[in-house]
């Protein structure tokens, strides 16, 4: 189940974050939170998976995404970034070079830009 975070979701959004080593802060999240910009997979108790983005002219941009290590492989990035797509269509994302298989697994155009990656899905 993908659903929008709630104010309350900050703690637990935040550990997962924290968790997959993913340097956002907490401030700006909760503002995404408050803006409807965050995506969160799992159940009312605990997040499995967590996607943060920024509201594009068209589309979104993903800031952050990551998923519990022990459900890595079952489908939760997936999931959310399904639903990001459905809520804001056009999705691009700037990401490290092992990141580029989840993001070309997803139908993702993806691109070299110095040491990252860009890519975008329509």
């Amino acid at each position: 189940m993908v659903r929008d975070a709630t104010a309350g979701d900050l703690p637990a959004v935040m550990n997962v974050l924290d968790g997959a080593n993913i340097a956002i802060d907490a401030d700006t999240v909760s503002r995404r939170i408050g803006s409807d910009m965050v995506l969160v997979a799992g159940d009312r108790r605990r997040p499995l998976g967590v996607l943060v983005a920024i509201p594009r002219r068209e589309g979104a941009h993903i800031e952050a995404i990551a998923v519990r290590r022990r459900r890595w492989d079952q489908g939760v990035g997936t999931a959310l970034v399904e639903a990001a797509t459905e809520r804001w269509g056009r999705l691009t994302a700037a990401f490290d070079p092992p990141v580029r298989p989840f993001y070309e697994s997803l139908g993702f155009d993806v691109e070299r830009r110095g040491e990252r990656f860009w890519a975008e899905r329509v």
